[in-house]
């Protein structure tokens, strides 16, 4: 509220909001926005992400040899690693001296009572050191993704204020100012619904997903793929085919809405990947874009800055597909 109206960048307060998430889900608890400590986790989980499609990170997967020997950004990267690493076994002490508690919370308790469960088991993977990769895989892809797309969202409202305001109205009249917003509300919020689609349709976050390896050999629109082939798949293609959709390069909510309004989901909206092996924190990633996209359009509408005619919605290409860094302003609804 103290930057209310004013232009601000809202990176920082989304990517704190997102992190808290994870933290609670991880740890069992928030961390303060003054929180010095936790300012460093998110700071070193920023410039792991920039650093994984940099130059250097592939002159160092290329010379690993040469590059320990030699200055630059990939030292840094071992810094923030061992950062993440050691601020996750703080936590994990935290967990031990306090004992088991009643009722299992968190990740953390899930995983020592996992531990203590297989201890006896030789074959058992569950130790301290794996669940401490565990949690800073969870931080890395838990925040980066969720943390992305909602930067594009608020790009997207400045960019279309027709579909904030209609997103707007369709909140104000099935949800009243005060009542607390669920994800089952998605329901009742066709148009709502179909916007937080586009828009991770739009802006497609993650343009490949990652490698997997085929497990039986197969023919794939009459290519014959043998077993073991290592496939990535590009999910750009799926969710910008024009054979899909009806204008893939514009940004357009009705992609997922029927003549009568009502919503509909498309089989080539892929931005979780599919198979198997799809996104572990799908139903998360879902659950927070709503809830805080819902949330932001009730409580304010977004608007370029007084004198700024346009705003840079071109992409930069890290692990993910970012906006430009940019400034709106919130104007308290």
């Amino acid at each position: 509220t103290m930057f209310a109206g004013q232009p601000l960048d809202p990176s920082f307060p989304i990517v704190h909001s997102v992190s808290n998430v994870i933290a609670a889900v991880v740890f069992g608890h928030r961390f303060t926005i003054e929180n010095k400590n936790f300012h460093q986790v998110i700071e070193n989980n920023d410039y792991i992400v920039k650093f994984g499609s940099s130059v250097s990170e592939m002159l160092y997967d290329i010379f690993p040899w040469l590059m320990n020997h030699l200055p630059g950004p990939h030292q840094k990267v071992f810094y923030c690693h061992e950062f993440l690493r050691s601020f996750a076994r703080n936590e994990i002490r935290n967990h031990r001296e306090n004992g088991p508690p009643d009722e299992l919370q968190d990740f953390i308790d899930f995983y020592l009572a996992q531990i203590d469960k297989s201890k006896d088991d030789p074959t058992s993977t569950f130790d301290e050191d794996n669940m401490v990769q565990a949690i800073f895989d969870l931080f890395l892809a838990g925040t980066e993704t969720t943390t992305t797309t909602l930067r594009w969202t608020v790009l997207d409202m400045v960019a279309h204020p027709d579909v904030q305001e209609k997103v707007q109205k369709e909140l104000d009249a099935v949800l009243g100012p005060s009542q607390l917003i669920c994800y089952e509300d998605r329901k009742k919020l066709p148009y709502t619904n179909a916007v937080i689609h586009e828009i991770q349709r739009y802006n497609s976050v993650v343009a490949v997903g990652v490698p997997r390896e085929c497990i039986r050999g197969t023919v794939l629109q009459g290519f014959p793929i043998e077993k073991g082939t290592i496939i990535i798949p590009n999910l750009t293609s799926a969710l910008l085919d024009p054979e899909q959709w009806e204008t893939p390069r514009q940004f357009n909510p009705n992609h997922f809405l029927d003549k009568d309004g009502n919503f509909v989901n498309k089989d080539a909206f892929l931005p979780f990947s599919a198979g198997h092996r799809m996104c572990l924190g799908e139903l998360l990633a879902r659950t927070e874009l709503f809830l805080f996209f819902s949330n932001l359009m009730r409580a304010f509408t977004f608007k370029l800055p007084e004198g700024v005619k346009e705003i840079n919605t071109e992409a930069i290409t890290w692990i993910t597909l970012q906006p430009h860094p940019y400034k709106i302003c919130a104007v308290p609804r």
